[in-house]
């Protein structure tokens, strides 16, 4: 089958779905308390050195603005603050923050106010760095429309098609910006003066070459099967390795969601997979010269990112006139690759 030809902003906002139609209809994010993520690290506060590791409980925040508070708060720069990642606005988010250790004990009660506070604190050995941790726990209301009923029932077989193959890893409408404005390029974003402006559209640059390419194997049917030339990833790790001839044992590992083909996260050196797989890539980055360009001349080296989602501890309870979905994504898995998989109709708002 012949690759899709998606604009920037379809691959970026509106890629291609796996599992069929949405079975249903429903709104997302009618009130912050709608949306709950919470960072799981995977690893203690170490209890002593030169840093204060800070889990921190935000509602309707930006996660760069509360860096910014606590920076101010703790009379150091901004830039020395850590945090493992960016969590949505819009949400209930508990996440962790690193502070470096302040010469007099702070009193973090002064900082509790409906935007956030500061839930604990604790000595660590060293700055908190991204992607400093190992999934995100999510709990996701869908409020249907009119009198709801049913709702759980329209999602049972859906919610149990993906607990099985999982969803495409696409990334999502997030990196992108609002209606895909961080795709207008570094260059645009250094006439905004922002570092982090030009930062967030490379991010983007990459991002959609990858949702392209992955939309590509999403219509072929391959996202989540090995094809000979993949280079594929271990579940839940960072561990990579070529596939010369997929065998029966490789593909009963990849569905049983083990092992996973990747797609490429653009910049310089060699993509690692070799023959049509190899050319398809190729293809699709070429579809996008200006976002490749970006890539390579900004420096970025080629990485490997899973075509798959696995969807861990998925379940649905229902509610009057709505369902919350609980799951658990790997560190990188976007909540909105799950329910776009669910739904047809959403009200979202995924700025960070």
């Amino acid at each position: 089958m012949a690759a899709p030809q998606l604009s920037a902003l379809e691959a970026a906002l509106t890629p291609p779905r796996a599992h069929g139609p949405p079975p249903a209809q429903g709104l997302l994010r009618c009130e912050p308390e709608d949306f709950l993520v919470e960072e799981e690290l995977g690893f203690v506060p170490a209890g002593r050195g030169a840093h204060l590791l800070l889990k921190v409980r935000k509602r309707n925040a930006n996660t760069q603005w509360v860096a910014g508070e606590l920076a101010r708060f703790a009379r150091c720069r901004p830039a020395e603050v850590g945090y493992a990642g960016l969590k949505d606005r819009r949400a209930i988010a508990v996440q962790w923050f690193s502070l470096p250790q302040p010469r007099a004990p702070l009193d973090f009660a002064q900082l509790r106010a409906t935007d956030f506070e500061v839930l604990e604190a604790h000595p660590h050995t060293r700055k908190l760095p991204r992607g400093a941790l190992v999934a995100n726990r999510f709990a996701v209301r869908i409020r249907a429309h009119g009198e709801g009923a049913g709702l759980a029932a329209q999602l049972a077989a859906r919610l149990a098609a993906i607990a099985q193959r999982g969803v495409p890893n696409y990334f999502g409408p997030q990196r992108f910006g609002r209606g895909g404005g961080n795709l207008r390029g570094p260059s645009a974003a250094a006439a905004r003066s922002s570092r982090q402006q030009r930062s967030f559209a490379l991010s983007a640059a990459r991002s959609v070459i990858f949702n392209a390419l992955l939309a590509a194997r999403v219509s072929d049917g391959s996202w989540e099967r090995l094809r000979a030339g993949d280079v594929a990833n271990i579940d839940g790790s960072g561990s990579i390795f070529a596939i010369e001839h997929v065998d029966a044992a490789l593909s009963e590992r990849c569905a049983r969601l083990e092992i996973h083909p990747t797609g490429p996260l653009w910049g310089q050196g060699s993509l690692g997979s070799t023959g049509e797989v190899l050319e398809l890539e190729k293809l699709i980055a070429a579809r996008y010269p200006d976002a490749a360009r970006d890539c390579t001349d900004a420096g970025m080296a080629q990485e490997r990112r899973s075509l798959r989602l696995a969807v861990q501890e998925l379940r649905c309870e229902s509610e009057p006139q709505a369902v919350r979905v609980h799951f658990r994504l790997a560190r990188g898995g976007f909540a909105t690759a799950v329910l776009a998989e669910l739904l047809g109709h959403q009200s979202q708002e995924s700025s960070t």
